[in-house]
């Protein structure tokens, strides 16, 4: 059932312009760009992605990224938090972050940043992110409290990112409310997707031990959701499914305020950027 004042087509549309935008928003964190950027600012590793991502908080522990970043190993982010904070601090990550995501896009786009329906999909995207509303909504509340770009490109990525970390928070908190922790959500995810991404990307990435990940497989399987070997089953296919809508529905505010034809030429848009992005090897294990 549809949350109350969400409908079928208003879900729908939160799932294509989320899939539409989200490499839009996500080349940030994979492209040499940044690398370069936040080894200049002496963050190495991880600390790229926990600073650049977490800056909008200020200079929060880890404990606040472990939370509301959900699925990574505590170690981890202890290991680059606060750290991070030492050697640069967020203004100065947040600047970068920008940069990165302007020289990447020039790179990767070319010309084609500058054309007319770049500018008309940034001005529909920021009216979506603006009809978002904090609450409960942790990571999305930080990121809208930044100054917008003046360039459409880059107001196109800023409301992207916006619009993901509303939907993110919102998958969380779904995440929670079906009793699952970091490491089964992952598990889940991985035996959902079918091996697209791994069990080896997932896991590796998110720097959970064999013994950790084991120990999910058995609270599923103990939940009917995996067989013993994380093969996902009928009823956890169902569950996961169930999670995906739900989030969907949470996520249909900025849709709303958009007509049919307005969602359909964002997602025209966002899809083709994205692809463009995509298609110049932007993306490694996620």
């Amino acid at each position: 059932m549809a949350a109350t004042g969400t409908t079928d087509s208003s879900a729908a549309a939160a799932r294509r312009l989320h899939h539409a935008l989200e490499r839009y928003h996500g080349m940030v964190y994979f492209v040499p760009e940044g690398r370069a950027e936040y080894r200049r600012l002496g963050l190495t590793g991880r600390m790229g992605y926990f600073a650049s991502r977490s800056a909008a908080f200020g200079a929060v522990g880890p404990d606040v990224v472990i939370a509301t970043f959900f699925n990574f190993h505590p170690d981890l982010v202890r290991a680059a938090l606060p750290e991070a904070w030492t050697r640069a601090e967020p203004a100065r990550v947040l600047t970068a972050r920008l940069t990165v995501a302007d020289g990447a896009l020039r790179r990767l786009l070319g010309a084609r940043i500058g054309d007319a329906d770049v500018a008309d999909a940034a001005a529909l995207a920021r009216r979506a992110a603006d009809a978002c509303r904090p609450h409960g909504r942790p990571l999305y509340a930080a990121h809208a409290q930044l100054p917008w770009p003046d360039e459409p490109h880059l107001q196109l990525w800023h409301a992207a990112t916006l619009l993901r970390e509303f939907r993110g928070d919102g998958h969380i908190a779904c995440l929670v409310e079906g009793g699952l922790d970091p490491v089964d959500a992952l598990v889940l995810h991985a035996a959902h997707a079918g091996g697209m991404p791994s069990r080896q990307v997932l896991q590796a990435t998110r720097a959970w031990s064999d013994d950790e990940w084991a120990s999910g497989v058995e609270r599923l399987a103990a939940r009917g959701w995996v067989d013993d070997d994380g093969s996902i089953t009928d009823a956890g296919r169902g569950a996961r499914d169930s999670i995906e809508r739900r989030t969907d529905e949470l996520a249909t505010a900025p849709w709303e305020v958009l007509d049919e034809q307005e969602v359909a030429t964002l997602v025209t848009v966002g899809r083709e950027l994205s692809r463009t992005i995509a298609a110049a090897g932007t993306f490694g294990p996620v």
